[in-house]
């Protein structure tokens, strides 16, 4: 047991509860619930921001039918890591048969096309390409 607390032993509240004890204990319990109160958050606030899509890109994606598995997506998300790990700013992201171009700063997909839209399309201000294996 450190001092601290055996010195709270010594240092009796109004009800006869140690004072020191009874606030150590309520400040680390306290501590500990925010901790793993703030990791979590920051978990789901990271996995939430991996990728997002444009409003733009969403009508898009929704309007071509092309749906994203979680997985699929994780798979993009890593590719845009590497864009970025490479100082890319806009990329041209391929994914089987789908070309995205992802603002890799703000992590977004801007548009998307499925392989019909693709062909005979030229893609500019782009700095990037990475084809997602």
């Amino acid at each position: 047991m450190s001092d601290r607390l055996l010195a709270a032993h010594l240092t009796a509240g109004p009800a006869g509860v140690p004072k020191g004890l009874r606030t150590v204990a309520t400040a680390a319990d306290r501590d500990s619930l925010l901790a793993h109160t703030q990791a979590a958050s920051f978990k789901d606030l990271l996995a939430k921001e991996r990728l997002r899509f444009s409003q733009h890109a969403e009508q898009r994606l929704r309007q071509r039918g092309i749906v994203l598995q979680p997985d699929q997506l994780d798979r993009i998300a890593n590719a845009v890591d590497r864009a970025a790990t490479k100082g890319a700013k806009d990329s041209l992201v391929i994914f089987r048969d789908i070309a995205m171009i992802v603002n890799v700063p703000n992590r977004t997909v801007v548009t998307a096309m499925d392989g019909s839209s693709v062909k005979d399309h030229v893609f500019t201000q782009i700095d990037s390409a990475v084809v997602v294996a």
